[in-house]
């Protein structure tokens, strides 16, 4: 298998190598939260599917028909031992994952201010199982590299890509921080979901575009507050249940955001509110999702008191 770096001239080979290193070296230890995830992952080693299409709402990887009984038991269990499922669907060796978000519906927005991604290095910060990264190849990437900090994830892309044989995919066991690594490296940059989580979202988004080829594109998805005033929301504890949300800003600030970071043809392109039809429980994600995050006798606020959340998505290019 190649390796992604031998495309990438300006990245900080030496660091990335080593931070490899480092973590092959701490996910070898026989602890239980890594096991967990990694056993799954060497149950399917010796699988791999004949069929794949990336084309659909539900990305299929293999047929059920491609397996003996033994090995779909194998496949069952370790795609279970993946719970919860955040992204999808998917369907593997027919076995159909409905995940939390409906995450076709996403992508469909997505499409019309997609760039050409033909022969593009792309980055997905916070890659998640890699349900958009699947989704990328049906339009001939060179390569894609996700950036994942969460073992659970980590090692559920790992597991579809060796069966779907996606050799343009790849993974790093990394978050956004160490985006800083990729200096001028990507012509594409996905940033999705992620940003109400930074603590410092300007500098991020700074440092994002250092990661970027002149020219590049970025495609910024984030939940946000109603309103046309560039503001942001910074909530006391928690939003809509989570601890991790800092900044929830309009569409109008998110856009100032990148235009202050040098971001340039900025483009808010798609606003929606959310809904429990596109983000939901499910029999692969048990515990609580959209409709437990609101307030039950005013659907326009969360349980805090806050504006209920819509998602904005916005395109811009580094100068």
């Amino acid at each position: 298998m190649r390796d992604y770096l031998d495309l990438l001239k300006t990245a900080d080979k030496d660091a990335i190598r080593a931070r490899r290193t480092e973590t092959a070296t701490r996910l070898t230890q026989p602890k239980k939260g890594f096991l967990r995830f990694r056993e799954p992952y060497e149950a399917l080693h010796h699988l791999r599917a004949r069929f794949t299409d990336f084309s659909k709402d539900a990305v299929t990887i293999g047929r059920a028909d491609e397996l003996g009984e033994t090995d779909l038991c194998l496949v069952r269990e370790a795609m279970r031992s993946f719970m919860p499922w955040r992204k999808g669907p998917f369907e593997v060796f027919g076995v159909e994952i409905d995940a939390e978000w409906q995450s076709w519906r996403k992508w469909n927005r997505l499409l019309p201010a997609l760039p050409d991604l033909t022969g593009k290095v792309v980055a997905d910060i916070g890659c998640n199982n890699g349900y958009y990264m699947f989704r990328m190849l049906e339009h001939k990437p060179r390569c894609v590299i996700g950036l994942e900090p969460f073992l659970q994830h980590y090692y559920c892309f790992k597991t579809l890509r060796r069966l779907a044989g996606a050799d343009e995919l790849f993974i790093e066991l990394m978050g956004v921080e160490d985006i800083t690594l990729f200096p001028t490296c990507f012509d594409v940059v996905f940033l999705m979901g992620i940003i109400y989580h930074r603590i410092s979202p300007v500098e991020m988004l700074r440092e994002i575009r250092a990661a970027m080829r002149p020219g590049g594109v970025l495609i910024v998805e984030s939940q946000a507050i109603p309103g046309e005033e560039p503001v942001a929301l910074f909530p006391e504890e928690r939003y809509a249940k989570v601890p991790g949300t800092y900044f929830v800003p309009t569409a109008s600030c998110l856009r100032n955001w990148l235009i202050r970071t040098g971001f340039s043809e900025v483009e808010i392109f798609c606003s929606h509110p959310m809904s429990s039809e596109e983000q939901r429980k499910t029999t692969w994600m048990t515990f609580e999702s959209y409709e437990d995050f609101l307030d039950p006798g005013n659907p326009t606020l969360t349980v805090e008191g806050y504006p209920a959340p819509l998602r904005v998505y916005l395109r811009a290019k580094s100068p």
